[in-house]
């Protein structure tokens, strides 16, 4: 299990792949993301910049903003998070054949 240094490392580099993935602005996630339109673009750099730490409210309407489970933006592991960015986007019968996919993958 990683430690919270580990995934307060990890947060500031998934959130800004993240953000530019989506070609939103720092303002413009934050907006969207519900922080206040004054501070919305300090506040997302601070967090990107790991100076300061979201709560797990503001962790969840960033990613929702982003459109990745918030897991995502916690994950250590490069290759798990591009499965869990792409299983974001994914219908829920889609995620149904994914996971039947990666249970016959691992059975092999």
């Amino acid at each position: 299990m990683p430690g919270d240094s580990t995934l307060l490392s990890v947060f500031p580099k998934r959130l800004k792949q993240a953000r530019l993935r989506s070609g939103l602005t720092q303002e413009q996630l934050g907006i969207q993301a519900g922080i206040d339109e004054f501070s919305a673009s300090a506040r997302v750099n601070q967090y990107e910049k790991g100076k300061h730490a979201p709560s797990l409210l503001t962790s969840q309407r960033l990613a929702r903003a982003l459109l990745v489970p918030t897991s995502f933006l916690y994950e250590e592991d490069d290759l798990l998070a591009s499965l869990l960015a792409i299983a974001g986007r994914l219908t829920k019968e889609k995620k149904r054949l994914l996971i039947a996919s990666a249970d016959a993958l691992a059975k092999e």
